[in-house]
């Protein structure tokens, strides 16, 4: 019946059928076949979107929104300028630390790509940046959109396998930073390769400018994760906060949007949230069905008769979950393989924070892998560049955040992770 299961969701995928649509239809008919009451289908999904702290998902897509389309990105581009501009390629540094900046903010890697890349792509051009590989630096910085905290898929993590948004929330920011520190590597090393020009000369009364201007962007992560670190808000109730506070700054504080504005942006938000739930929901259908029948556990005994070495295999479950993100959206793809890799990896002593961490990340990495890369499309978007030629100046990031991954999963000591 499993097989008959993953056959009817390949197929439907192959037909173009949406994720959410096609999870839920190959699961109901695998179910049907078993006779299996179809009553359990809308228990199942029900209780899968029954969480107080998916209350934090709508309330995030939100803020990010508005945060992008406003002048916050704008001020945050600047304040990256003045710090790191000076230096040789100083815009592609600009770039990866942007996109740092305003990963606190939105915790969406599609969001982080738009607001950086629509401030940055005319300044790059004008200075003669190779068009391609900047739109793939752009496209490879909004992954960290959702390592950084605030992060959708961290909290659809937490909710999935039970385990504390803060603690997921505080033990991504090393990471993260690893990953930022590792674009920006690449990107100096190919700054003196092509002779980019330096940018803004270094001047602390610029930084000093640039930091009061985007001080009330930089003061979103502060307030957010300050106020769940603290215990004075959960991270649902630290989501609300974070909308209230970019429409008080968007509206009276940089008065860069208007009422028509942000009611076009809750439309946006609300239909990215109802696609989210729905692949929730019909996930958690999914997520009971394999439960019942046991395959977890199959395949971690199938697994573990293949080896017993925790080294080799994580390494396969590194390229299930690389191989994953190449076909299926993030949040779809963390909602299927939480609950069948969970008790594989806790079998071999993993911490789920942990685990959290590898799942994050590695799907991140699928944001910008072909033929689902959402950070790609957005890069093509924003630049007006065909996709073939940002996914050929993708493949130095890509392998540089792919060793960030490892990292995490071998040495995740230098990460302030537990193994």
């Amino acid at each position: 019946m499993t097989a008959l299961l993953f056959v009817l969701f390949f197929v439907f995928m192959l037909l173009g059928v949406p994720v959410a649509l096609a999870i839920g239809a190959s699961t109901l008919l695998a179910l049907q076949a078993q006779g299996v009451p179809l009553m359990v289908v809308t228990q199942q999904m029900f209780q899968g979107i029954n969480s107080f702290a998916l209350v934090a998902v709508p309330m995030f897509i939100l803020a990010g929104d508005l945060m992008a389309q406003g002048k916050v990105s704008e001020k945050l581009v600047d304040f990256a300028d003045a710090l790191f501009g000076f230096l040789k390629g100083g815009l592609s540094i600009v770039s990866v630390g942007a996109g740092m900046f305003f990963a606190a903010i939105s915790g969406s890697g599609a969001a982080t790509t738009a607001a950086v890349g629509s401030s940055l792509v005319p300044e790059l051009r004008k200075k003669g940046y190779e068009p391609a590989s900047a739109a793939s630096l752009i496209a490879a910085s909004g992954t960290i959109g959702v390592v950084i905290p605030p992060s959708v898929p961290m909290i659809i993590y937490a909710v999935i396998a039970q385990q504390s948004v803060s603690q997921l929330f505080l033990s991504g920011f090393l990471p993260g930073l690893a990953m930022g520190v590792g674009l920006a590597t690449i990107a100096i090393v190919q700054a003196y390769r092509r002779n980019y020009p330096r940018g803004t000369a270094f001047s602390l009364a610029t930084i000093w400018q640039t930091l009061k201007s985007a001080s009330w962007g930089l003061a979103t992560p502060v307030i957010i994760l300050g106020g769940i670190f603290s215990g004075i808000f959960t991270p649902s109730e630290a989501a609300v906060v974070a909308v209230n506070y970019a429409l008080m700054v968007s509206l009276f504080v940089y008065r860069d949007l208007g009422i028509k504005d942000v009611y076009r942006i809750l439309i946006r938000s609300a239909i990215t949230t109802s696609v989210i739930m729905l692949v929730i929901a019909t996930s958690a259908v999914l997520s009971w069905t394999l439960s019942s029948w046991q395959v977890p556990g199959a395949i971690a005994q199938s697994v573990l008769s293949i080896s017993t070495d925790p080294y080799v295999i994580m390494l396969l479950v590194v390229a299930v979950i690389l191989l994953t993100g190449v076909f299926i959206e993030t949040a779809s793809a963390l909602i299927i393989l939480t609950p069948v890799l969970l008790p594989l990896v806790t079998q071999l002593g993993i911490d789920p924070i942990h685990f959290g961490l590898i799942i994050v990340v590695g799907l991140a990495i699928g944001m910008i892998t072909p033929p689902v890369a959402i950070n790609l499309y957005v890069a093509s978007s924003v630049t007006q560049l065909p996709l073939e030629r940002i996914t050929r100046a993708i493949i130095p990031y890509l392998l540089g955040l792919i060793t960030v991954l490892l990292m995490v999963v071998y040495v995740p000591i230098l990460l302030g992770l537990s193994g």
